[in-house]
């Protein structure tokens, strides 16, 4: 998955995910002894520009034999939610996303402040028709019908993906997902200043099998996924809503798409233990 689209792979960022000895409890508060001691990441920069945001957003992520667990840490002055339905338009408002890469799909998952979650399951139609990992029924184009992702979200001046379209899957759920936010304010309340929100995620690695295609499951001691930790902000100002929303991630795109597998960054999994590490600085 060699990068050729604004983000050089000698700047794609590399992350190394440390092994939690206890399962975590998914309550959306990040303050547990694991979550201190695992990596956090830097400030999440410009999806184009590379420049820092300037709201301050950043993600840790550990594993155990069952889970891969993901946490954000999102700063807001004005916390702000409204869709409470599954599946809603997510990213017209503030939310923060992760997707996860395989050799010939991608999975995308959306949260907002009030726990509201969007998935999707890409697959390349490249590769739908070769059967084995993608012969299930949840993938079956008769039963299902997906909507189509043709190229670039900046397609006016990147076009599209080399590698061509991609069917969209918006009815897939990832089995046995657990999902919590925890709110540090007042939720949609514009008389005072909130601190933010924190996000707390768990993926069964049983869920994962579609997108490991072959990989070990849970992954083995020096294995590399790809993955994009990203959040986008629905701004406004002088009662007008920037346009496009301002958009950061791990490391920058180089165009305003967070749909380049080739942009993820490297997700590093050791077996060595958080608490194992000691405090980060």
């Amino acid at each position: 998955m060699k990068s050729t689209y604004g983000c050089p792979e000698k700047d794609l960022f590399h992350y190394t995910c440390y092994r939690t000895p206890r399962p975590l409890l998914v309550d959306g508060r990040l303050d547990k002894e694991s979550w201190k001691n695992a990596l956090q990441s830097p400030r999440f920069v410009d999806l184009v520009t590379g420049v820092p945001g300037f709201l301050d957003t950043r993600m840790a992520a550990l594993w155990d034999d069952d889970y891969f667990y993901a946490g954000f840490w999102v700063e807001e002055p004005n916390v702000q939610a409204r869709l409470t339905q599954r599946d809603s338009f997510i990213w017209t408002e503030n939310d923060v996303e992760l997707f996860i890469a395989g050799p010939d799909g991608y999975y995308e998952f959306q949260i907002n402040a009030l726990g509201t979650i969007y998935e999707v399951f890409y697959i390349w139609q490249d590769t739908l028709d070769k059967g084995t990992f993608f012969d299930r029924p949840e993938f079956n184009l008769l039963t299902h019908k997906p909507d189509v992702l043709g190229g670039f979200q900046d397609a006016a001046r990147h076009g599209k993906h080399p590698r061509g379209a991609r069917w969209a899957f918006m009815d897939w759920d990832f089995p046995g997902l657990k999902t919590a936010v925890f709110v540090d304010g007042t939720l949609n309340d514009d008389r005072d200043v909130d601190k933010g929100w924190t996000v707390e995620l768990a993926f069964p690695w049983q869920g994962m099998s579609v997108l490991a295609q072959g990989r070990a499951l849970p992954p083995q001691d020096g294995d590399v996924w790809r993955m994009d930790f990203s959040r986008f902000e629905a701004l406004l100002y002088c009662g007008v809503r920037a346009h496009p929303d301002p958009g950061w991630a791990l490391n920058r795109h180089g165009l305003y798409d967070s749909h380049v597998p080739e942009c993820f960054s490297f997700i590093h999994f050791s077996e060595k233990t958080a608490e194992g590490r000691g405090p980060r600085a």
